[in-house]
């Protein structure tokens, strides 16, 4: 036994003690491999899974290098069982090889034969693969790269792949920095990407992803398919490529439902791609009109699952995924890792944080007590209705109002879920409203009038919690969220990390009506910001004033 903060426990799960002095060294050396499950005061809960300690195989940390860290960082001796399991489970990646031959075109290659011979009576892999080349080697059908992997990583062994990527239509794509420079970080995400060939960069909301995106754009130099979550987004990545590179308006098109222009850059949204008429997805054609030497997945947490089949049939492209959070919400982790690839690169928000990239943040949640009569009501209503009555109750409204007015000449955002709050919201606060029935051109000069400071408060749906580039946002209030989405928290804080002139704080508020199912699922969309270093505040709404410090 030696004074350490994590207790390794045989379930496979570590305890962190939060107040420990090397709390934050520990919980740095962890986060390659170890996925958060729960983080109240005191302790915070993570578990190692197959999936996490393959990412870390990847990203090239060995077996050896997770078990020195366990055994530096453990209170008590580390159950010998959970050592050898994080070995054998780490051993199990890159056993199968996919590669290309020089006869035979794609292979499935094995330096184990029992594991290919296994493999290879599995059901889901039968007609994904042809002749057997030799006892090591059998022929794999080429459409079929990507639901092979998929299907090896469901087996417990997943494939790591060696077979290369067609090089695309050349374009010449070069960084114009002419008053700019990549940040050191976004540059050792760019060259871990490029070396790994495909894969995910993880960085939070502000910090500059678009921008490892035009950097990885400038590596390859050829014709690229950009997927973005909406038009908003994709004008706003259109115009930051026409400002950080070498590319013309002309030369970058847009795809979404009002604009089909197909250009050497296309910019495309999951929305139009995933339209479905009479059965089929009429617009997927796009993937084959170029021959794209790169395809960049923005916010690829939310990947729809008709973007994940159409991306089986894209592994001979090189992938880019960029995200804030590898969280996703319906478990699909693994077809991230398979279909677009491993995560090559991860900075903790802190990190980036303390280096002056992103600015700091205020995390406090504020509980309000429903009315005698609004809790009848809540009691008494269908399960699936509580959450709407307790996230919507009046008694918010007047708590927002006190946070506006504790913020004066602040730009701020109110967000919420239920467009019916959020139109009250707007008219108590004679603020303009930002909702999905919003015209693109109308959502574009709202934002345009924020960010010149022209117009200070927004109300504003779901809609603006993704790729939404508002740098001058320097409070965020919640009123109501998407249940206990994770994703979600990560993105709304993420609209504050600009950074603010005079090193300022960014303030994010979250009003939770207590006793509640609001409650429950507050807890739940913290767990991610826990992860990433932000502490929450509790404050009661009666003592606003007082503990806010206005």
């Amino acid at each position: 036994m030696h004074d350490g903060p994590l207790i390794v426990q045989s379930d496979k799960t570590l305890l962190l003690e939060v107040e420990h002095e090397r709390a934050d060294d520990c919980r740095k050396a962890i986060a390659p491999f170890a996925e958060l499950e729960r983080s109240p005061e005191h302790v915070h809960t993570y578990r190692l899974t197959p999936l996490g300690l393959w990412n870390a195989r990847a990203a090239g940390h060995d077996a050896e290098q997770v078990v020195d860290t366990l055994l530096e960082y453990s209170r008590y001796a580390v159950p010998h069982a959970l050592l050898v399991d994080v070995a054998e489970t780490m051993a199990r990646y890159g056993r199968l090889r996919l590669e290309k031959h020089p006869i035979h075109g794609l292979v499935l290659v094995s330096n184990d034969r029992p594991v290919l011979e296994e493999v290879l009576r599995a059901k889901k892999v039968a007609g994904m693969i042809g002749e057997r080349i030799d006892d090591d080697t059998v022929v794999v059908h080429g459409s079929e790269r990507g639901n092979l992997k998929q299907a090896l990583l469901k087996l417990g062994w997943p494939a790591e792949d060696f077979a290369g990527y067609v090089d695309g239509e050349a374009h010449p794509i070069f960084l114009d920095p002419a008053d700019w420079e990549l940040r050191p970080y976004q540059r050792e995400a760019t060259d871990s990407f490029w070396h790994g060939g495909s894969g995910v960069v993880v960085l939070p909301c502000g910090a500059g992803k678009t921008l490892v995106g035009a950097a990885a754009m400038a590596e390859a130099k050829a014709t690229t398919l950009i997927l973005v979550t909406n038009t908003v987004s994709a004008r706003q990545w259109k115009d930051e490529l026409v400002r950080r590179t070498t590319l013309t308006e002309d030369e970058i098109g847009e795809y979404s439902g009002a604009v089909k222009e197909i250009r050497p850059v296309t910019i495309a949204t999951y929305q139009v791609l995933t339209t479905k008429r009479k059965g089929v997805y009429p617009h997927l054609e796009l993937l084959d009109a170029r021959d794209w030497g790169l395809i960049v997945y923005d916010e690829v947490h939310l990947l729809p699952a008709p973007i994940f089949r159409m991306t089986a049939n894209l592994q001979a492209r090189r992938r880019l995924g960029l995200t804030a959070t590898l969280v996703r919400e319906d478990g699909r982790e693994g077809d991230v890792f398979s279909l677009i690839g491993p995560k090559r690169y991860d900075a903790p928000w802190k990190d980036i944080e303390s280096q002056g990239w992103i600015a700091p943040a205020d995390c406090v949640e504020v509980r309000v007590t429903l009315p005698s009569s609004e809790r009848l009501v809540y009691a008494t209503a269908e399960p699936e209705e509580r959450y709407r009555l307790a996230a919507c109750t009046h008694h918010k409204i007047d708590v927002v109002r006190s946070l506006v007015a504790a913020h004066p000449g602040q730009p701020t955002l109110v967000i919420g879920q239920y467009i019916e709050q959020l139109d009250e919201l707007a008219a108590a606060l004679d603020a303009p409203g930002i909702k999905g029935e919003t015209t693109v051109k109308e959502r574009q000069r709202l934002f345009a009038a924020f960010r010149a400071g022209e117009v200070g408060l927004l109300v504003v749906s779901k809609v603006a919690n993704f790729s939404i580039d508002l740098p001058s946002a320097e409070v965020a209030i919640q009123v109501s969220g998407s249940f206990g989405s994770r994703q979600e928290e990560a993105q709304r804080l993420g609209r504050l990390l600009r950074p603010k002139s005079e090193g300022k704080t960014a303030h994010f508020y979250t009003i939770v009506s207590r006793d509640t199912v609001d409650a429950e699922f507050a807890a739940n969309r913290q767990r991610f910001l826990a992860e990433q270093g932000y502490a929450y505040r509790i404050v009661d709404a009666e003592d606003l004033g007082r503990d806010l410090g206005v």
